[in-house]
């Protein structure tokens, strides 16, 4: 009886493994649909993050991607402070933990984003500029249309795609032009203003009522 027990125990350890490995390793990259445009986002241990550049109140429909493909949850647009956006779901969407070091010049980090339904990846380096208070990035062609702002900055613990912790997001593009040239950088929202977030979640969590759904029962 207990050799039989103990073989049904592994199969269930595994199955709840794997369940575990879809909310929490698979695609956090969002697709944010507002009244203003398309943008995208990320799906966080403290909830959805945006930059809110296509609407920053109204409807807002968020897609997410799961082991069996997409889902498209509707939601309402909930400022955070600082240029920084949320909107809450019924369900829970994949995500990644939120790191809340901050970069600096030289430290690797891992982008992305979503196009066309389809992800897309770069491993890059933080850059500084003397003349820019913030996290820049080299320039990314990836990054430079509208409907990608947004895209996550990861950086992998032991170097593993599977263990990103986001730790900002690109906000566009900056050029700058001085007597030796013009340089061009990729712009990133860093902790400094996503930790809001976590106030919000906090107390969003304090007044939550339980939600019922039969499609996610």
């Amino acid at each position: 009886m207990l050799q039989r027990l103990l073989a049904l125990a592994v199969p269930l350890a595994c199955l709840a493994a794997g369940c575990t490995g879809v909310r929490t390793l698979s695609d956090p990259v969002l697709l944010v649909e507002t009244s203003g445009g398309i943008e995208l986002g990320a799906s966080t241990d403290y909830g959805v993050v945006f930059l809110g550049r296509t609407a920053q109140s109204g409807r807002v429909h968020i897609t997410a991607w799961f082991g069996d493909g997409p889902q498209t949850e509707s939601s309402v647009i909930e400022p955070v402070g600082s240029g920084v956006f949320t909107a809450e779901t019924e369900i829970r969407l994949p995500e990644v933990p939120m790191n809340f070091r901050e970069l600096r010049a030289g430290d690797p980090v891992h982008v992305m984003g979503r196009r066309k339904g389809e992800i897309w990846k770069e491993d890059t380096k933080v850059k500084s500029d003397p003349r820019v208070d913030g996290i820049l990035l080299p320039a990314m062609r990836q990054v430079e249309a509208p409907d990608q702002v947004g895209a996550g900055v990861y950086v992998l613990r032991d170097g593993d795609e599977n263990q990103k912790e986001l730790v900002g997001l690109v906000s566009g593009t900056l050029e700058l032009t001085d007597a030796s040239g013009t340089k061009r950088y990729t712009t990133v929202v860093g902790v400094k203003d996503l930790w809001r977030l976590v106030a919000h979640r906090r107390e969003l969590d304090r007044s939550r009522r339980p939600i019922v759904r039969e499609d996610v029962q």
